[in-house]
């Protein structure tokens, strides 16, 4: 059985792309303020997911029987050791992988059921991700990096550019455009991230130490935006942590152990 500990919210040379960085399945919705989910729905789904991985002909068992529930619009963090099975248990929400045995729903959509097809088109609908390192390209403007999700999409060049500005205004960088990553402090770096990953309007943000290369002021400036994504935008976020004044931030905290949930 998972505990959950509720806390009150306190009220702002090259890198690789990232996955689905230029992959896109439908048309994105436009961006969306204030749409609140439909209380008490679950979004996420695990009944008793194994994931094991194989060295050689021996067995690791990273996820162990785990269930959880989160409920759309929700702030999570997810804390444990290294090697508890935090990335692996995002890698799954995400669609990165599928279960070894359980059930994993996401979204409506059965993970483990899923063509390698389906799931690009699932994560690109559905998932915005943001990683420690900030996996901008750098001879890319900010707004060029941001619009890398929806090259594949139907939009024309003009709706892309329109709704790339507008998620980078959403992460407060519209004086900073048309600057080179190489122009912008390590800050500004992730709030570009974020901006591309939030604007195809994916229902979830999966974030995997999202502030663990910032000093305190940055990493606390990320928080608040990532807090107001969840309040004004209602999205839901699953961030891994070490940090406790991350996890603070949150609504619900969980702590994952050998594969289990504390």
């Amino acid at each position: 059985m998972s505990t959950e500990t509720t806390k009150e919210r306190e009220s702002d040379p090259n890198r690789d792309v990232p996955p689905d960085a230029a992959v896109a399945a439908d048309e994105p919705k436009p961006y969306r303020k204030n749409a609140s989910p439909e209380k008490g729905k679950t979004i996420i789904d695990m009944s008793a997911v194994t994931k094991t991985f194989f060295r050689g002909k021996e067995p690791l068992t990273v996820l162990d029987g785990l269930s959880l529930a989160i409920e759309e619009g929700a702030f999570e963090a997810l804390m444990g050791p290294s090697g508890s099975g935090k990335s692996t248990l995002l890698n799954l929400i995400a669609g990165l992988d599928r279960p070894t045995s359980g059930k994993a729903t996401v979204a409506g959509h059965d993970i483990g059921a899923m063509s390698d097809g389906e799931l690009a088109k699932f994560r690109a609908r559905h998932i915005g991700f943001i990683f420690q390192s900030y996996n901008l390209m750098p001879v890319l403007t900010a707004r060029e990096n941001v619009e890398l999700p929806l090259l594949l999409t139907k939009l024309s060049g003009a709706e892309r550019k329109k709704r790339a500005e507008t998620a980078l205004r959403v992460t407060g960088l519209e004086n900073r455009m048309d600057h080179y990553p190489r122009q912008l402090s390590g800050g500004q770096e992730q709030r570009v991230a974020i901006a591309r990953a939030i604007v195809h309007d994916p229902t979830i943000l999966v974030c995997d130490e999202p502030t663990g290369d910032l000093d305190r002021k940055s990493a606390d400036d990320i928080l608040e935006l990532l807090t107001k994504l969840n309040v004004d935008f209602k999205k839901t976020i699953l961030m891994v942590t070490h940090d406790p004044a991350a996890a603070e931030r949150a609504t619900v905290t969980r702590h994952l152990n050998k594969g289990k949930l504390e």
